[in-house]
């Protein structure tokens, strides 16, 4: 948790030191289970490290260092979690967003000075992930949750007709959802083999095997169909370059009946809220550190639609997610 000290108290410099290392304490915390082996009650430290597996000497100091920041409570000769701590980074949920996020900024962004030099991604995201297991599963895991989410307000919104082409929806979480809601519904999910996997499994629980199709490939390169009614680009385009997606959008353009319907879901480029803004602009350099793409403004998008056979998108705020937006546009 942030120390809030007073902007004389040093350089900021100083203070941003202080915030990363603080972080990186808590992620220890995370990995070696520390919050939920406190989440029953205090702990001394030598019952800690007994339940951890760890040495009593190395939990100790960890444990003041965590207590500094806020994430701990002084117990006795041991420690307890403090309420927040207790709400947030026990169980899943939450704890795997940031046993994600700290993977990648300490390590993907090893060599970060290398693609701000070059201009080129020092490393191919997907391919990184894919070498990490367990970070891809919570990967997906938060894409599936968010979509879970979103997916009332993404319903009420997204047009629908016959068929539906998902590009890119590897979780099948949209599909699944629209196809509930409409059922003569049929879809189309577009994306790598892992990851249809986990919307394989999705499908088959929901028991619409019947009606939503998974094509693995590389819809840069894959056959997309056409005549569909509706095709959805969810957090698509943000991890490609200005000229691949309006290459990508050309294809969707021609995968597409006449009328059909482009649904984008995006990151905002601005936000008002200061920590929501600072996260898009975190977002936004992993991306091009990753995959060479950014959040792009809604303008940018908007020219590449029209470029590409589209009317003007009209864009449509979620409440369920602020600072995001989906982008509705017709083929002319």
């Amino acid at each position: 948790m942030p120390l809030h000290l007073p902007p004389d108290d040093g350089p900021p410099s100083f203070h941003d030191m202080l915030a990363a290392a603080g972080y990186r304490a808590l992620t220890a915390g995370l990995r070696l289970g520390v919050f939920d082996a406190l989440a029953d009650g205090p702990r001394s430290t030598a019952a800690l490290a007994d339940a951890l597996g760890t040495d009593p000497r190395g939990t100790a100091l960890l444990g003041d260092l965590l207590v500094s920041f806020g994430y701990l409570l002084r117990q006795g000769d041991g420690f307890a979690n403090a309420p927040a701590t207790t709400s947030w980074l026990t169980g899943a949920g939450y704890a795997d967003v940031q046993k994600f996020w700290s993977v990648v900024l300490f390590e993907s962004w090893q060599d970060l000075e290398g693609s701000i030099r070059t201009g080129k991604p020092a490393l191919d995201f997907y391919a990184w992930l894919a070498e990490r297991p367990e970070v891809l599963r919570r990967f997906q895991g938060m894409l599936s949750g968010h979509a879970d989410h979103i997916a009332p307000e993404v319903a009420s919104t997204v047009p629908v007709g016959a068929t539906l082409l998902d590009v890119g929806g590897g979780h099948a979480t949209h599909a699944i959802r629209l196809c509930a809601a409409h059922p003569s519904l049929r879809a189309t999910v577009v994306d790598l083999p892992e990851a249809l996997a986990v919307g394989g499994a999705a499908v088959a629980e929901a028991g619409l095997a019947d009606r939503v199709e998974l094509r693995p490939g590389d819809y840069d390169d894959l056959d997309l169909g056409s005549g569909f009614d509706t095709a959805l680009l969810f957090n698509v385009v943000h991890g490609r370059t200005a000229e691949a997606n309006e290459r990508l959008l050309a294809r969707v353009a021609d995968a597409l009946a006449p009328g059909g319907a482009v649904v984008l879901l995006e990151h905002d480029e601005h936000v008002d809220d200061p920590a929501s803004d600072a996260f898009a602009r975190v977002f936004s350099l992993n991306l091009f550190h990753g995959q060479g793409g950014q959040v792009y403004s809604a303008e940018e998008i908007g020219r590449w639609l029209t470029a590409t056979g589209f009317d003007a998108p009209s864009a449509h705020p979620l409440a369920s997610s602020p600072g995001q937006s989906l982008l509705v546009a017709r083929k002319r």
